[in-house]
């Protein structure tokens, strides 16, 4: 920030403290796989997508081999990936009959009524198209292993995680979103309310209202045409709790969206501020640095943050 304008950021914005944004914002691409907690391991790589899509078929083999049940909670839609996991699967000729996929959020609309599974934009749509479905039907996983969202269980959806999983899945991949969210579990939104860290990583699933920049970030995706249609994006959606995430006993972190592959990310300094920011409601994706869980930084995304003169938009 300019030493010759300052200003205080806009009300709206979740998380305010200039310091500690300043110092985020700064940290140098060879401090970045340094943390307070040695459980909380960063790693710079170029890629991630190979990593991950090898851990899901290992977990996978490794259930179908040793006869155990798998509970994966998955982020969504990630159609090039999954798509090249189901092939892996269906090319090993691995059994998935143990494999339970958990879909950790779906849009909503303003009275809460939870998307179906046929809308084309929603979550559980392409799980099922690009993963589920494209692994051959004699290795598939049955259809009741696929848990997602809807209006009949949404009540019940941390218990039906807790029970499918033996008090929790084995594991969780995602990403932060803009403002700072774990599935869709936004700051400063009225069904996650509260000062108290303790109170909030209590907290199960639920119908949230979304912070506006989760809904400017949606516009930017695939599925909604990246063309900014921030009024064609649902205002609400479901989400498992920071319950519900503290409960899976492993956790995989991916931090490299870049803007439709270009040098533009809105995800690169809410990375930062959730990996080497407080632990708090207001970055609702920090509470993972308290947990044992692997995050792996893309190169483009540990890329220092400076001005381009040159760039207009």
């Amino acid at each position: 920030m300019s030493k010759e304008f300052t200003f205080e950021p806009s009300d709206w914005i979740p998380f305010k403290d200039k310091e500690v944004l300043e110092r985020c914002r700064n940290i140098k691409r060879e401090d970045m796989e340094k943390h307070d907690n040695p459980d909380f391991k960063i790693k710079i790589v170029p890629d991630y997508s190979g990593i991950v899509i090898a851990d899901m078929v290992l977990r996978m083999k490794e259930s179908d081999d040793e006869d155990k049940s798998l509970v994966m909670v998955l982020p969504n839609p990630d159609p090039s990936g999954y798509s090249q996991v189901a092939e892996t699967v269906n090319h090993l000729r691995i059994n998935c009959r143990n494999v339970n996929l958990v879909i950790m959020d779906e849009w909503a609309d303003e009275e809460g009524n939870i998307a179906p599974i046929t809308y084309k934009a929603g979550f559980s749509y392409s799980c099922l198209k690009y993963f589920v479905n494209q692994i051959d039907e004699d290795l598939r996983m049955p259809l009741e292993n696929v848990i997602y969202p809807t209006n009949e269980n949404k009540n019940d959806y941390s218990k039906i995680i807790e029970d499918r999983g033996n008090g929790g899945a084995d594991v969780f991949y995602g990403g932060p979103g803009w403002a700072g969210h774990v599935a869709f579990v936004d700051p400063l939104t009225p069904e996650f309310e509260t000062d108290s860290l303790e109170e909030f990583l209590e907290m199960g699933s639920r119908i949230v209202t979304l912070h506006p920049l989760t809904i400017i970030q949606n516009s930017l995706h695939g599925t909604f045409g990246q063309a900014g249609d921030i009024a064609n994006v649902p205002p609400r959606a479901f989400s498992l709790g920071p319950k519900d995430i503290m409960n899976c006993r492993e956790r995989i972190q991916r931090h490299g969206i870049m803007t439709s592959g270009t040098a533009s990310s809105w995800q690169k300094m809410i990375s930062r501020l959730t990996l080497y920011g407080p632990v708090t409601p207001l970055i609702p994706y920090s509470i993972m640095q308290l947990c044992p869980t692997r995050a792996y930084v893309s190169e483009a995304m540990a890329a220092p943050i400076e001005p381009n003169e040159l760039k207009g938009y």
